[in-house]
């Protein structure tokens, strides 16, 4: 059987991933990003999402993946995705809007096939 490399859930969930900066496309500012958690997002805003927290700048952002997409990549992947993971993608789709200077306290990463363009970003970069 065929095994693919996983970003194993190890260590503090806030320890996921390490502090980045993003440099704005636009303007060349620079924002210090820092990963905080990742929690189901039906529990606290009834959205079908895992959400993952971040503090840019010392503001914080939550990035909402979809949980549709989780699905997707499992019956493509035939795995689950990893806390990990999802944190990466989520620091992916992040580092994308904020190079843009598309900056808001939430974004909803509702299309599996965004989620899945960030993934691909994600692990090519972390393997």
């Amino acid at each position: 059987m065929t095994t693919r490399p996983v970003l194993a859930n190890t260590g503090a969930m806030s320890q996921f991933i390490g502090a980045f900066e993003v440099t704005s496309k636009l303007s060349g500012q620079i924002y210090q990003c820092r990963f905080s958690h990742m929690w189901n997002g039906i529990a606290t805003r009834h959205s079908d999402t895992i959400d993952t927290k971040f503090f840019v700048d010392g503001q914080a952002h939550v990035v909402g993946l979809a949980h549709t997409a989780f699905v997707k990549f499992r019956e493509k992947a035939r795995r689950d995705l990893t806390d990990r993971e999802a944190s990466f993608i989520a620091a992916e789709y992040l580092r994308e809007r904020f190079e843009e200077e598309d900056v808001r306290p939430l974004y909803d990463v509702l299309k599996p096939k965004s989620f899945a363009s960030s993934r691909r970003s994600a692990s090519s970069r972390n393997h």
